[in-house]
C-alpha cells in the first residue's frame, strides 16, 4: 500500500494546504501543485495507478471548473490548483476514495 512518504518527491515543495472544492465536497490539498498531484494527495492508490500520462497527451485527467459564472473544461495534469477552485466534474478516469 502506497502513503505520502513512498511518492512524496513527484510532488512540487508546498508549505501549506489550501481548501478548493470537487463536486461540493471542501478538500485540503497541497499548494503549488497540478490538480492531479492533488488528486493523487487525496486518493493515492487510485490516483497513481490510473490510466494518466501525466504530461497532457491522454486527457484521461480533464475537469471542469467554474469561476465565477463560466464552466470550463481543463487537463487537471496542466493546471495550477488555486485556493477557493471549484471543481464540479471530474473526469471517469479520476477515482478519490
Amino acid at each position: 500500500m502506497l502513503n505520502f512518504e513512498d511518492i512524496k518527491d513527484a510532488f512540487e515543495p508546498f508549505e501549506r494546504l489550501v481548501e478548493i472544492e470537487i463536486e461540493g465536497e471542501k478538500r485540503q490539498v497541497p499548494e503549488n501543485n497540478s490538480l492531479l498531484r492533488c488528486f493523487q494527495y487525496l486518493s493515492i492508490e487510485t490516483v497513481s495507478y490510473g490510466d494518466f500520462c501525466w504530461n497532457g497527451d491522454c486527457l484521461n485527467c480533464k475537469v471542469s471548473i467554474k469561476k465565477e459564472d463560466k464552466q470550463k473544461d481543463v487537463i487537471s495534469c496542466r493546471t495550477k490548483v488555486e485556493e477557493n477552485m471549484k471543481i464540479v466534474k471530474l473526469s471517469d478516469e479520476i477515482k478519490l476514495s
